[in-house]
């Protein structure tokens, strides 16, 4: 038997935690523009069209290149009219400014100008929510959602980023049943419509105060040992969400995966196996980090940790 090494089984954990996910165009499409092809990014965002959801995912994913911002240069040197060149490239410097490579200052005039050319398009303020959830005021942040949901009003990814901006509020103030980011989640799933997925909002939203109160002190470490998820309202969260799912299960969403992840930690440390175990089928090898890695665990291993203990393959 060959014995993984240490640097092999993070390979393959960094493999598995994919943030393309199952959108099989668009690791075609990260792979050549990590060899200077762009121009099959350029076919990809030319195909998506303005289906947001789905640009703000591809558009995001292939800004984590870390050679994307030179590579979306380029295209816009060549095509200097291209708006995807210009929100690809915005993206691309809002991610080098998180990681501290980019002036934060010359990525919001990157996402502005992108903006600029194509109004419609929610892409470029999301870069900018992106960026401010960690630098912003409160202020700021919520303008900045406005003005993705003016242009896409059940934006998914904008969305997540708001409740956990939210689930931040008051920090140490420690479980509070009425904190405003439940407020909001509830208010976000009512006015969605009847099949989006903005209906797993609410257990995002639990998800994101216990990252919170677990760094703080205020909730155990180990989900496993904390009651997070047993309470009245975790419970009626809980059932709606995953009666929604049986009922509409989107299939064709390019984040679902996201929402199917979040469910199914809620479900394993709600004690509720069976319905985990479901939910891990439709999730298969696509596990994403959050909320894996709540509040400090490396996401991988927690994910196959509890995969294995819902399917009995432990």
């Amino acid at each position: 038997m060959i014995r993984k090494t240490g640097l092999s089984r993070r390979r393959a954990a960094a493999h598995a935690l994919d943030a393309a996910l199952d959108d099989t165009d668009l690791v075609s499409a990260r792979a050549a523009l990590a060899q200077g092809r762009w121009q099959v990014a350029r076919a990809l965002l030319a195909a998506t069209g303005d289906d947001w959801d789905r640009r703000g995912h591809r558009v995001t994913v292939l800004a984590l290149e870390p050679y994307c911002a030179a590579w979306a240069n380029d295209w816009l040197l060549a095509e200097p009219d291209s708006a995807d060149a210009a929100v690809l490239l915005a993206l691309a410097q809002v991610r080098r400014a998180l990681r501290g490579k980019e002036d934060p200052s010359r990525a919001r005039e990157a996402c502005r100008s992108a903006a600029s050319r194509t109004p419609a398009d929610p892409t470029p303020w999301l870069g900018l929510l992106l960026l401010e959830r960690s630098q912003g005021s409160a202020d700021e942040v919520g303008r900045l959602f406005d003005e993705v949901r003016d242009r896409h009003s059940d934006h998914h990814h904008a969305h997540h980023l708001m409740v956990a901006h939210l689930a931040e509020h008051r920090s140490d103030a420690g479980p509070d049943p009425l904190h405003k980011v439940y407020d909001f989640a509830a208010w976000a799933a009512e006015q969605a419509p009847a099949d989006s997925p903005l209906a797993i909002l609410p257990v995002v939203a639990h998800a994101e105060r216990y990252r919170v109160l677990a760094a703080t002190g205020h909730e155990p470490a180990d989900p496993a040992a904390s009651r997070h998820w047993a309470g009245r309202r975790a419970r009626q969260v809980l059932k709606a969400a995953f009666d929604w799912w049986l009922e509409w299960e989107q299939e064709g969403h390019p984040r679902r995966l996201v929402d199917l992840n979040f469910l199914a930690h809620a479900k394993v440390y709600e004690g509720r196996g069976a319905e985990a175990a479901a939910l891990f089928h439709r999730i298969g090898e696509h596990p994403a980090p959050a909320p894996w890695s709540y509040p400090d665990r490396e996401p991988y291993t927690a994910f196959r940790a509890a995969r294995d203990h819902a399917l009995g393959t432990a």
